[in-house]
């Protein structure tokens, strides 16, 4: 969907002057603002759309700055409770990303969730502003990006700064181009205010919340803007907000060396373990790094059609190490096969049409939520320090195309867009219920120290650590997704200082399972498109 661009300000200013010059009335009276109108709560409209899942249509702002104007339209869907004489409300699930649809992510991970979580809640998902079914944002099409990520590499050059630079110009213009009326409104402040006028709509006075990921930043905003409206939140994998919003780059490099340690553990695991990991012939980290290098300079045609180099390896590897140690015996296979130039390599699969559906809102809300210094010579001194400190997978990353957080400052530096919808803070939910916090010590997505500071900058946060390698917690940790369960049920809030340490441990635990061809990774993160999965303990 495209809009036209409002021109609601100017339209203010001039109504503003013809009334000052053409009433007589005082200036007092001239000057008393008029409250706006509260937004409509939007009405939902259930219908069944299989399996038991109730789908909707909710209308609310497109500008929050005008509620009663021109209006979006989100994607709404929900599972009743299970068993009705328990209900205690509705639970939002609250997916990663941002990009990822929460409709889809409802349906995905409904099954798997706790019963005491399908007893006793109505599941709802929905998805955001810019994303999915809710006027998905489309900066760079298709093909566009597929050429972009066909020609980026795993090892790129010296001089591989400036065109970093120039692609990420290219993107935002594209952002503008094709979707320049909708950029300003999908930033998180919007988010939240959506997520309340839904509360409202489902007649709940207060929110249970579980987000992950980008979700958890969702819900650290809704907590800051409405700290009396929380009944629960359940904020896993979380991000520290302030940095986030207010010092990127803080943000930026913390990401940039939890992923290449995650990947360092991974390569030392499989040094020692070389039996079961299978790859490297003594030294992984050499046999990785001339792997790329070899993937660069002579891909490896696909199925399909396409190619894969060295930077498809890396953003693979990027996004399936969240899964922890229980992928790392599938890692050393994987890795194993693209050294033999098999395609049928799950980290030989280049981001499709469905990962690109991802990325756009990826960037475009980061750059809308964040505001970077705009200096060009601090631009530059961060990317390639990055670059420096993350040398397994961060190059590729820092130097490659727009496409996840990693590497968002080059186009995020140079967006021309408004920021009109980013909420800048605080952050500390004065007056609200308590709010449970997850951190993994070894997540390769949102660093552990984030989610300390999160729990630090809540007036009423409260810490659970996971210890353990990989992103989030609920639905890997019997012991995390307990502590979850029963704080979303029971409002029963772990101890201060409680932890988790069952992260189950390579090889045992590869997938006993499956269709035949596929891998861990491929069940819960999808081979096509990133899948945001939970996981399940059963």
């Amino acid at each position: 969907m495209k809009f036209r661009r409002l021109r609601l300000a100017g339209a203010a200013v001039s109504a503003l002057a013809v009334a000052w010059t053409a009433s007589p009335v005082s200036a007092a009276a001239q000057t008393t603002p008029t409250p706006p109108a509260a937004p409509t709560v939007p009405t939902l409209a259930w219908s069944d759309c299989q399996d038991g899942f109730q789908c909707a249509n909710a209308q609310v702002p497109l500008d929050y700055r005008d509620p009663q104007g021109r209006t979006l339209t989100l994607a709404v869907i929900r599972k009743p409770a299970a068993d009705p004489s328990k209900r205690k409300g509705t639970l939002f699930l609250q997916p990663g990303g941002p990009g990822n649809s929460g409709v889809d992510f409802v349906r995905n991970n409904y099954a798997d969730l706790p019963a005491a979580l399908r007893d006793d809640f109505d599941v709802f998902g929905y998805d955001v502003r810019g994303v999915g079914r809710s006027s998905q944002v489309v900066c760079w099409d298709d093909p566009t990006y597929t050429r972009a990520v066909t020609a980026a590499k795993g090892v790129p050059g010296p001089d591989a700064y400036e065109p970093a630079v120039q692609q990420a110009a290219d993107f935002d213009q594209a952002c503008q181009t094709n979707a320049g009326d909708l950029l300003p409104y999908v930033g998180t402040q919007y988010v939240a205010r959506d997520i309340d006028l839904l509360r409202q709509a489902l007649g709940e006075q207060q929110l249970t919340y579980y987000g992950r990921s980008f979700g958890s930043y969702i819900g650290t905003v809704y907590a800051a803007m409405f700290p009396k409206r929380v009944r629960a939140l359940a904020l896993d994998g979380a991000y520290d907000p302030e940095h986030y919003t207010n010092r990127p780059y803080a943000y930026d490099r913390p990401q940039y060396l939890a992923l290449d340690g995650a990947m360092g553990r991974f390569l030392d695991w499989c040094k020692a373990d070389q039996a079961t990991c299978g790859f490297g012939d003594g030294d992984p980290r050499g046999a990785f790094e001339k792997l790329k290098a070899d993937l660069d300079a002579n891909p490896v045609p696909t199925a399909n059609g396409g190619q894969a180099n060295g930077y498809t390896l890396v953003y693979r590897l990027m996004f399936n190490i969240n899964e922890g140690k229980v992928i790392w015996p599938s890692f050393g296979a994987a890795l194993r096969k693209a050294q033999l130039r098999d395609n049928t390599s799950f980290l030989l699969r280049p981001p499709s049409p469905a990962s690109f559906d991802f990325l756009n809102p990826n960037v475009v809300v980061e750059c809308v939520d964040k505001k970077y210094p705009t200096d060009p010579a601090l631009l530059k001194r961060e990317v390639t320090t990055n670059a420096r400190l993350a040398p397994l997978l961060g190059p590729a990353m820092a130097y490659g195309p727009p496409t996840y957080d990693h590497q968002h400052a080059t186009a995020c530096v140079q967006w021309k867009g408004e920021h009109t919808s980013r909420y800048a803070g605080n952050f500390h939910a004065k007056g609200s219920a308590p709010i449970l916090v997850i951190g993994n010590t070894g997540d390769p997505d949102t660093p552990y120290q984030d989610a300390v500071a999160l729990s630090r900058e809540l007036d009423n946060g409260r810490l659970l650590t996971f210890k353990a390698e990989g992103h989030t917690a609920f639905g890997r940790s019997a012991c995390a997704s307990d502590a979850i369960t029963n704080y979303l049920v029971d409002l029963k809030i772990p101890a201060r200082g409680a932890s988790c340490a069952d992260e189950t441990q390579p090889p045992s635990s590869t997938p006993t399972v499956a269709p035949p061809g596929t891998t861990l990774s491929e069940l819960r993160n999808g081979v096509n498109e990133r899948v945001d999965h939970i996981g399940s303990l059963r």
